[in-house]
């Protein structure tokens, strides 16, 4: 087997010399990708948050329960975990 080469660095990564030389062509910076959040999207959200703000009830609960999880005091009830299995598994067998 021969190796022809060895020494050679410039074909480590030819796609980003590639994207470079093009980048440079064109006298741009490279594009970075770029997040945007619809105004409705930011709606929903905030009115999420604000839900669960007004509501004391939930947020004891909530509290109620990450504590039972954290302390593996938490139950899970076998017979209603299966009457929500059950329509899925037979919808999927169809």
């Amino acid at each position: 087997m021969k190796i022809n080469e060895t020494q050679r660095l410039g074909a480590v990564n030819p796609y980003r010399n590639k994207s470079d030389l093009r980048a440079a062509q064109t006298n741009n910076k490279q594009k970075r990708d770029n997040l945007q959040i619809s105004s409705e999207a930011m709606e929903m959200l905030q009115s999420q948050n604000v839900e669960g703000a007004k509501s004391p009830e939930r947020q004891r609960q909530l509290d109620e329960l990450k504590n039972q999880v954290s302390t593996g005091t938490y139950h899970v009830e076998s017979g209603k975990l299966a009457e929500k299995l059950l329509p899925y598994l037979y919808r999927n067998k169809n």
